[in-house]
């Protein structure tokens, strides 16, 4: 009689207890109707329906506009003279007023909106770039491979971003703003990486990642696919930061004399007010707007990072969603005694009163 032959499976250990637990919980998964890429796109971009988050992309974009119609909306050049009008107050002609040499101050402020906005975004966008290939690789990776990117993010935390721009800067004669925003993004990645890498060690066990691998999905389609969707909160929210941190740098920078003042932006509108005591002689008109200006678009990254803070956040969540329900049925958010309808409930001097009627 012929023995069996024996299960090559359970012989190579393939039929192990651990390995059929991941492949039940593989399959259930892929059993399981999953949620599209698209379906699962849209609900990530969930963040940005809040009211925070909306009022801060509201101001952001009508920057945005000002920065792409900057020739239309400007109502002289930025570096047109008149030695007629110096130190011109607020008036109908220029309604910002004007400078030491007569140039007209709100001409240089819309001016100065296109370098601000054409650095932050593309510094964010090129640290946003490697923060997700750095980060999401090395938290996805086991081995040494993880721990090589993860020794790389902590060296580039440690690297002091404005020596290293002051440096390239003092290269060029008049450096352009894409070099600026190569050094800002290039020095600003470390952080988000480091915040990636932690979320995506916590989905790489979760069972639609176990049954995206059971079932031989490339490792590029598995980050591309399973992983960035649900990333794109902390994603979101670190180009929120590096934009913010970017547009601080920048005007730092030019403020300091680090960038020529040839390059208009607030920073070097600042510099020259500065330079030519505006702020002793309190000559507003010159330097109040594009403070105002930095503080504003700062405020508006700070509601929509507020705004994605609060999807993320479940407590947040819950406590946004109850306070606007406070708010449609009238009722004070901030009062600590919640409100109580009293129902009146029948006594028995009630009842002999009825009684008596």
């Amino acid at each position: 009689m012929n023995t069996p032959a024996p299960d090559t499976e359970a012989v190579s250990g393939v039929g192990s207890p651990e390995t059929l637990v991941v492949r039940t919980r593989a399959a259930s998964a892929a059993s399981a109707p999953q949620p599209t890429f698209w379906s699962r796109l849209g609900s990530a971009f969930a963040m940005f329906r809040n009211g925070k988050s909306i009022t801060g992309l509201v101001i952001i974009g009508v920057f945005v506009l000002i920065a792409i119609f900057a020739d239309v909306l400007a109502p002289y050049p930025p570096t047109k003279v008149d030695n007629t009008r110096r130190f011109e107050a607020p008036s109908a002609d220029h309604w910002l007023g004007t400078t030491h040499i007569g140039e007209d101050v709100l001409s240089q402020v819309i001016h100065g909106t296109r370098g601000v906005i054409v650095v932050g975004f593309l510094a964010a966008a090129i640290a946003t770039v490697i923060a997700i290939a750095v980060g999401v690789i090395a938290g996805y990776l086991r081995g040494w491979q993880s721990e090589s990117l993860s020794a790389l993010t902590n060296v580039f935390l440690v690297i002091p971003g404005l020596p290293l721009i002051i440096i390239v800067a003092s290269m060029f004669d008049e450096p352009p703003l894409w070099v600026i925003a190569a050094v800002l993004g290039i020095t600003g990645w470390a952080w988000g990486a480091r915040v990636l890498r932690a979320q995506t060690m916590s989905l790489r066990n979760r069972d639609f990642i176990q049954a995206a691998r059971a079932n031989g999905e490339p490792l590029r389609r598995i980050i591309a696919i399973e992983m960035l969707p649900n990333l794109m909160a902390l994603i979101a929210a670190s180009f929120v930061g590096t934009v913010t941190a970017a547009i601080l740098g920048l005007t730092t920078l030019s403020y300091i004399g680090v960038i020529p003042v040839t390059t208009y932006n607030w920073g070097t509108i600042l510099n020259w007010a500065s330079a030519q005591g505006a702020f002793r002689q309190n000559q507003w008109w010159w330097y109040l707007p594009p403070g105002l200006c930095i503080a504003l678009i700062g405020v508006a990254l700070a509601l929509v990072n507020f705004g994605i803070d609060e999807y993320v956040n479940p407590r947040l969540r819950s406590a946004g969603e109850r306070a606007r329900a406070m708010r449609k049925k009238g009722l004070d958010v901030n009062d600590a005694v919640t409100a109580v309808r009293s129902i009146r409930t029948t006594t028995a001097d009630d009842t002999a009163a009825n009684q008596e009627r």
